[in-house]
């Protein structure tokens, strides 16, 4: 009985690849983190109580992912309900879920707010804008899984998310500027990092690290 039930919850086609474009998982990347700030931005908690939300999510996220990779039965049902924004790669590993938690709240927490939500657009808009151009035009390998195209993407991305953002705060300078061709270098250094750390972890981390360093050189935040 308990096998006819578990053969209605199979997968009866691949999840997605690492190498294919994957709309909707980007869907769901972007719409998730703008959500998020939207709700943060509405709720009133402070920067340390949505980091400490943040990291409470990803810990129980962890918890649950080492559940279902040691039980066929739950991660077989994980696969079902999550097929559209599941790579082929999770079904054996932890997924982005938590990590993308986890980088978002370390990043609240070890660094000022503006730096911090600044880091986060980076991991909203770069990660999945940087993979869409690496796949469709990446003729130049940089490293095994980015191109020059894709880094591109991730620098142009970036810088125009440092100016926006830095228009909506502070208002034009040539500060502003400079910060934002930091900031792209910055993003795409920590997108390129991804190569070696889960994107969803190292680009809040590495990227909010530098734009709080380069702070300093150009005061702006």
């Amino acid at each position: 009985m308990g096998q006819a039930f578990m053969s209605q919850f199979r997968i009866s086609s691949p999840l997605r690849l690492r190498s294919d474009l994957h709309l909707v998982r980007k869907a769901w990347h972007i719409s998730t983190g703008l959500i998020g700030l939207f709700i943060y931005k509405k709720s009133g908690f402070t920067a340390e109580t949505t980091a400490t939300i943040l990291l409470t999510f990803a810990v129980a996220a962890f918890l649950f992912e080492f559940t279902r990779l040691r039980n066929e039965k739950i991660n077989q049902i994980a696969m079902i309900l999550m097929k559209p924004v599941m790579r082929e790669s999770e079904r054996n590993s932890v997924s982005g879920l938590p990590f993308y938690a986890l980088g978002i709240s370390l990043a609240l927490f070890f660094f000022p707010e503006r730096i911090a939500i600044l880091a986060t657009l980076f991991l909203i808009f770069a990660d999945p804008i940087a993979s869409f151009f690496g796949i469709l035009y990446g003729r130049d390998k940089i490293l095994p899984n980015k191109s020059l195209q894709g880094t591109i993407a991730a620098f142009s991305v970036c810088y125009i998310a440092t100016i926006v953002y830095g228009l909506i705060y502070v208002g034009p300078s040539m500060n502003l500027l400079l910060f934002a061709i930091a900031g792209g270098i910055i993003g795409c250094v920590s997108e390129m990092c991804s190569q070696f750390v889960d994107d969803n972890l190292c680009i809040p981390v590495v990227s909010g690290l530098g734009l709080f360093l380069v702070n300093f050189l150009i005061p702006l935040f």
